[in-house]
Order: structure tokens, then C-alpha cells, then sequence
């Protein structure tokens, strides 16, 4: 058995399959009279016919019976070897290209990929920042591997897998020095920011519109003391005086000094970060692996 090849037993299980010597050649993208001297030295080697070859008809042997499940399990086997050391290969130099809001690359993400740099030193991180629309679009076109969206997507897709991961409140961002929105008082109301100068995302962001329409919902259009900005350049001007600003809990926390933090009232505003990727193909192995740190989390 010494001298049995691995490629033999793949040309052997394509004639079994096909029993047709020129369609197996086809199958396993060879020519025929390669695959037929492999056979035969397969033969050979096991000292048995594997196949009758009578008027064209072609059938196994009780050798070639006996053979056939063996070599398809050697065959798979081999198949799993190569796909665990593929996927060991990955977690030691593959990459992942993860999208994300701009809210969440400042609020989430530092930490968990922080965790998974220490964890997988060689994967390369591409990050893209976009809105959850221009996220959604990525990933169905295959430009990215996940992406962290905020629910509901803004053209929910079958083509996407979304797993809910968290649910974040909002709270209320001012600059030290202005007077405390809502009068002073411990937490505001949705209400109480009538009157006061809004600092506002851009058209497109989240934020933005459950903001807006929160304001709507308690029966006032909001006032803008600017407006068009990312997360960043919003926080800077909150911190230099120009207004306030509504932003999830984790960005606040993490914005550090310069910023007073403000809870809303219950029921307050709360939005809901999902995992998506694609639901016809698997995430690459790198890609899972951060999956599931961002799942335990």
C-alpha cells in the first residue's frame, strides 16, 4: 500500500462516480489516457482489478466496492486537513475587513479590537466608517467581511445575516461651562430640549434622524446651532460651547474630560447595534473569530 497515491484514489473515486473513463478524465481535468495509466498502477499496487470493463459498461469489483468507501473518507479527511491548516494560516496572517459607523468606531470598537490585535497579532484590520446604508451596500457587493449597523438597516436585505448585539442608550453631551440643558436637573426630557441650540450630524446619520424624530414625537422641530458633522468634529463643538449634542453612552464615556453627561428621562432614547454579513457566504475564519469576540463581549 506504500506506493498508493492520493491523486490515484481521487482519479479512482471519479471513474466509480461517472463509470466512464473519458468523463471521469473531464471531472478531475486530465487527460484520459493519464487517468487510465494511473488506474492501472493502482491496480497494480493493490494487486486487484478495481474495475470490469465489458461493452463499454463499466462496474466495480468487489475490490473496487471495498475500496470506494475507504477512498472517499481518505479523500474527505484529506479535504478537512487542508481547510484546518487554511484556517490556521488565516488566524496567523489573514485580514479582516470590518465595517462600522463613525459612533461606533469611537464607542466600541477601540477595546474589542485591542482584545483581538493581542489575540491575533499577524490579522490585518481594514476599517471602514460609513453609515449603516453605505455599510449595507459593502457587504452585499463582498467589499466587506462584517459590519456593525444600527437596526432598523435603512433597506433591510435577505441577502444579509444580522445578530443583534446591543442596545445603547443615549444620553446628552454639553460643555462644562454652558448652563446644564433642561434647567439644571439630574436628567431631561426629550421635551426639554425645545429651545436649545442643537450641534448635528450630518443628513444620513443615524443619529440624526432618531434624534430629529424624537423631537417631532414631543411636538417640536429641533433648532441647529450648526449641523454636518462626523462624531469627532460634533464632540469638539459641544466641547468649544456652540451647543449640545444627543450621542450613544459609550461614545460620552469615552469622550473624557471637556464634556458634562446628561441621562434622559425614561423611557429615553436607546438604539440597537447589529452584526452583519452576508448569508450566502460564511465570514472568513479571521472574520468569525472576531464575530464571536464582539458576541462575548
Amino acid at each position: 500500500m506504500a506506493g498508493m497515491q492520493f491523486q490515484q484514489l481521487q482519479y479512482f473515486v471519479a471513474v466509480a462516480e461517472t463509470r466512464h473513463f473519458t468523463r471521469a478524465a473531464e471531472a478531475v481535468h486530465v487527460a484520459q489516457p493519464s487517468l487510465s495509466q494511473q488506474i492501472k498502477a493502482l491496480e497494480r499496487e493493490l494487486g486487484a482489478d478495481l474495475f470490469l470493463r465489458a461493452r463499454g459498461n463499466i462496474t466495480l469489483t468487489d475490490a473496487g466496492e471495498a475500496l470506494l468507501p475507504l477512498a472517499r473518507r481518505i479523500l474527505a479527511d484529506a479535504e478537512t486537513a487542508r481547510h484546518e491548516v487554511q484556517e490556521l494560516v488565516q488566524l496567523r496572517s489573514g485580514r479582516v475587513r470590518l465595517g462600522a459607523t463613525p459612533s461606533l468606531c469611537t464607542g466600541l470598537l477601540p477595546d474589542v479590537l485591542r482584545a483581538f490585535h493581542d489575540r491575533y497579532p499577524g490579522i490585518r484590520l481594514l476599517i471602514e466608517e460609513s453609515g449603516s446604508h453605505d455599510l449595507v451596500r459593502e457587504l452585499a457587493r463582498g467589499a466587506l467581511d462584517l459590519a456593525l449597523v444600527v437596526l432598523p438597516l435603512p433597506t433591510p436585505s435577505p441577502a444579509l445575516t444580522t445578530v443583534e448585539l446591543l442596545r445603547e442608550d443615549l444620553v446628552v453631551v454639553s460643555s462644562p461651562d454652558a448652563p446644564r440643558p433642561g434647567g439644571g436637573r439630574r436628567s431631561v426630557r426629550i421635551a426639554d430640549l425645545e429651545g436649545e441650540r442643537l450641534v448635528m450630524f450630518r443628513h444620513g446619520y443615524d443619529l440624526r434622524e432618531l434624534t430629529v424624530a424624537a423631537c417631532r414625537s414631543a411636538g417640536f422641530e429641533p433648532s441647529f446651532a450648526v449641523e454636518g458633522g462626523e462624531m469627532d468634529a460634533v464632540l469638539g463643538f459641544v466641547r468649544a460651547g456652540l451647543g449640545i449634542a444627543v450621542v450613544p453612552r459609550m461614545v460620552a464615556s469615552r469622550a473624557g474630560r471637556g464634556l458634562r453627561v446628561t441621562p434622559l428621562a425614561r423611557p429615553g432614547l436607546h438604539r440597537t447595534i447589529a452584526l452583519a454579513h452576508r448569508s450566502d457566504v460564511a465570514p472568513p475564519r479571521a472574520a468569525r473569530e472576531l464575530q464571536r469576540m464582539l458576541l462575548e463581549r
